[in-house]
């Protein structure tokens, strides 16, 4: 349905406003005879005219004419603005295309045939040609929509389509809404909504896209183009994407239609940048927006001023969309005596929904500097001024949150919990919730920034605080609970596992000791199978495996009958695969692979599900990925080589295709890079050396250009050493001794530089292991034997230190095995070392531990023990 339409014929330099001549056509319709009338086109049109004149143009106005009274406004213009610098034509009312022409509807138009639609309507190339015949540049701007013109009232939706008032099928041969128009010399289109897109009559008064054009139109000193984004933007986030106009510009030249030049305000500097935003990174905002009912603009805030490298944005901009969400609950639940310190608070949170981060908490620090000025005059009200700016420090500092700028919200949320603490202990329910959700957001915000330590002291302060009410309130053990969690996961990062397991520990018993109605509460049950999870990957790292498969069984017993007891709720769904994973990796690692088979594949069910439910969620279409990668990982220990190539094809089609809406997603590159690694593994198992070279020197050309844009990302450099390193086995393989050793040292700098950095990081240990090893075989090959020893023996040493930590962990257990057949050759007694490794294999085969493809270690063993037997 046709909205509006404005033809612009417009060039104008800054500074030239004065030497031209501007006329304006504005034309609108709404009370149609055979159509369904509109509500707003009359009014968007004086709107037009308003805005025009104050512009300096000579504006004539049309409203409600018939096609003859609408043929001679056009030929009247023609004349009247024939040789002006500046024309614009504007309509406002119905339209549909028919015949490949794009047809206005005057209020007499008849819609019962295409023929006879054709006959009583203005083709739009009239428009065009009337402007081009008095101007040398024009703009078209068509407001349409594509829904069917001729719905009933009731299916229209408040939309602008030419809905027949005696029939409600479309004439055949008729299109609802506009066509594409195309490049043209000399002219920018501008649509309300993209072509095959709605458009909205609107519910203020206008309809949004008229709304937005009154004002930006006058913009100081933006060139038409950045006019319309500004826009086309505004449209977008008004209707929470459901439209977002499209331009097609011929303009020659530049058009100012304000020439003062000052600064933009923070509003439109975001909608500017909103439109740079990839396609992907719009389909994100969208869901995430969709699943919060939230608006977008906080979200695009949030994303353009992400300072990062984009690794896990979906993640934290789910962060962002939970503080936006309590910041703007919290902002209507605050009360405060002080009208200016409401006033204020309003406005902020009005502003927040527009995506003005800056001007809301300038808003929210206005109203805490009113507090704090009224608290230290008069003592009456202390406590409750003491409060109320702590409030609003909380609330400003989930706003910065909001934005991911976590350094202005360790400000604002270190003073909220001073000020709460200033307050005492004894004070309303509602502000002691506060002052627990400000230190639980505090020990966050220093979690996200990297400051573990300082993240510990807040939670170890938020556990005691809980702790204060639990004897009156029970409510509050969920709250101690969570304190405890939190304090678990920062102890097991700080290094001090028997800490974390006795905070996990803890953390479920306030849950365990709670009455039995809020025990059986599903909030509560989720929280503690949650829990359960951390305490069982803790119990993993600690090497309790029997431990840790109790935790998770747990876990998943709780998980299984909250997913069962609503087979929609997708939340309940997608923790359930968080289980399945973790218990799938720990059968895996004690060779149970059949059990972790089956908890891989329960787990890629449930991302299948979740993915078909919403095809187009980034965040789910990933999450599939890593079940075929996890599954792949599976099948290729057990042996199934071919199986586990066609698992890991299967997640790198998916990154491909996320990849191809945002090439840009650093996390979803790396996410290639490794597929690319581990299909490379699978057609090295397979013997197909060529197709695995390929594979993994596709691999580290993905990684070397991370690793070069943030030399600083751990992970980023330990996934270069491992893609150097496999380069580098197969180099060897096909005899390059001296090109594999050249790889291998230069991933030996990478490891040691990470190793060093964190001595209790296992897995580092264990890649710096094997670093050593393949640098120690080849100094062998080439007799480089001294040198050899050495990085032999230092690799069987780290390795003995890991197997030792943990007993039950068949992947350290088998390195062990490796280190001390490789070792042999330079030790001083090589048939200890090869007894020793034969012992530990047949430990393993008796527990059924062994991983398939190590089924012929023992043979291996026993060949080299035969070898030295004949010296």
């Amino acid at each position: 349905m046709l909205r509006i339409v404005v033809v612009v014929a417009v060039v104008l330099m800054a500074g030239a406003a004065l030497a031209e001549r501007r006329v304006a056509l504005v034309m609108g319709a709404e009370r149609y005879e055979t159509l369904r009338p509109l509500d707003n086109a009359v009014d968007d049109a004086v709107a037009m005219r308003d805005v025009l004149e104050g512009l300096g143009f000579e504006v004539f106005l049309e409203t409600d004419r018939d096609l003859r009274r609408m043929r001679r406004a056009l030929e009247d213009f023609a004349e009247d603005a024939r040789g002006a610098d500046v024309a614009i034509i504007y309509f406002a009312g119905h339209g549909v295309e028919t015949g490949g022409h794009n047809l206005l509807l005057p209020v007499d138009a008849d819609g019962s045939s295409a023929e006879a639609l054709s006959n009583t309507a203005l083709p739009l190339e009239d428009l065009r040609d009337t402007a081009l015949s008095v101007a040398d540049t024009v703009l078209i701007v068509l407001d349409a929509c594509r829904e069917d013109p001729f719905l009933s009232p009731a299916s229209a939706g408040g939309g602008r389509g030419a809905q027949r008032l005696d029939a409600p099928d479309l004439p055949q041969g008729v299109t609802a809404g506009l066509g594409r128009m195309g490049r043209s010399e000399h002219v920018l289109y501008a649509f309300a909504a993209a072509p095959g897109e709605t458009a909205s009559d609107g519910e203020g008064g206008h309809s949004p896209f008229t709304a937005a054009l009154v004002k930006y139109l006058a913009t100081d000193g933006l060139e038409i183009r950045s006019v319309l984004t500004l826009v086309q933007q505004e449209v977008y986030d008004a209707t929470r994407g459901n439209q977002l106009p499209y331009v097609e510009s011929g303009l020659p030249r530049v058009f100012f239609a304000s020439t003062v030049h000052e600064a933009l305000p923070e509003r439109e500097r975001l909608l500017l940048a909103m439109a740079d935003v990839t396609p992907a990174g719009r389909d994100l905002v969208e869901t995430i927006a969709g699943d919060y009912d939230m608006p977008l603009a906080p979200l695009y805030a949030a994303v353009i001023g992400e300072k990062t490298d984009g690794t896990n944005l979906a993640e934290r901009l789910r962060e962002a969309a939970v503080d936006y969400v309590s910041v703007r609950d919290e902002l209507s639940r605050l009360a405060s005596n002080d009208p200016r310190v409401t006033q204020l608070r309003a406005d902020a949170e009005r502003e927040l929904a527009r995506g003005v981060f800056e001007r809301a908490r300038d808003l929210l620090s206005e109203a805490a500097v009113i507090d704090a000025a009224s608290r230290s005059e008069l003592k009456a009200n202390y406590v409750e001024r003491t409060l109320s700016e702590a409030a609003t420090r909380f609330v400003s500092g989930g706003a910065a949150r909001a934005e991911l700028r976590y350094d202005l919200a360790v400000t604002d949320l270190e003073k909220a919990v001073a000020l709460f603490a200033e307050a005492g202990n004894d004070i309303p329910a509602g502000d002691f919730d506060r002052s627990l959700a400000a230190l639980q957001t505090l020990g966050d915000t220093y979690v996200t920034v990297g400051n573990i330590a300082a993240a510990e002291t807040a939670y170890a302060a938020l556990e005691n605080h809980a702790a204060t009410r639990v004897g009156s309130e029970p409510s509050y053990r969920h709250d101690l609970s969570i304190a405890r969690s939190r304090l678990g996961s920062t102890r097991l990062a700080l290094g001090d596992l028997p800490a974390a397991l006795e905070a996990f520990r803890a953390a479920i018993e306030a849950l365990d000791a709670a009455p039995d109605d809020m025990a059986r509460n599903g909030e509560w049950r989720r929280s503690r199978a949650i829990v359960q999870d951390k305490l069982g990957a803790a119990l993993m790292t600690a090497g309790d495996l029997d431990g840790a498969l109790a935790a998770f069984g747990d876990s998943l017993a709780v998980k299984l009958e909250l997913a069962e007891s609503d087979p929609a709720d997708t939340v309940a769904l997608r923790d359930l695969t968080v289980t399945y994973d973790a218990l799938g990796d720990l059968l895996r690692v004690t060779g149970r692979f059949d059990e972790a088979e089956t908890a891989f594949r329960a787990s890629l069910e449930a991302r299948v599900q979740l993915l078909n439910a919403r095809r187009d969620d980034p965040e789910r279409a990933r999450d599939l990925s890593v079940s075929y990668d996890n599954l792949g990982n599976m099948l290729r220990d057990r042996g199934s080589a071919t199986e586990a190539l066609d698992a890991y094809r299967s997640g790198k089609a998916i990154i491909e295709t996320l990849l191809a809406r945002d090439p840009t997603d650093t996390q979803l590159r790396r996410d290639l890079v490794v597929s690319d690694g581990k299909i490379g593994n699978a057609l090295r198992d397979m013997g197909k050396a060529d197709g695995a070279l390929a594979a993994y020197r596709a691999s580290l050309e993905g990684i070397r250009v991370l690793a070069d844009l943030d030399p600083n990302n751990r992970d980023w450099q330990r996934d270069l050493s491992i893609a150097l390193e496999k380069v580098a086995d197969l180099l060897r393989s096909g005899d390059d001794l001296a090109g594999a050793l050249q790889n291998y040292e230069q991933s030996l700098g990478i490891m040691r530089r990470l190793a060093g950095s964190d001595p209790s990081n296992s897995d580092w240990q264990r890649d710096l292991s094997i670093t050593l090893a393949e640098i120690g075989n080849i100094r062998l090959a080439l007799r480089r034997v001294a040198e050899a020893s050495a990085a032999l023996s230092e690799c069987l040493a780290i390795r003995e230190k890991l197997a030792a930590r943990q007993p039950s962990n068949t992947l350290w257990q088998r390195d062990l095995v490796i280190a001390l057949v490789e070792f042999a050759p330079v030790a001083s007694d090589p048939r200890a070392q090869l007894l020793r490794a034969r012992k530990i294999v047949e430990e393993l085969v008796a527990q059924g531990r062994l991983p398939g493809r190590d089924g012929d270690m023992i043979r291996q063993i026993d060949l080299r023990l035969a070898v030295l037997g004949s010296r």
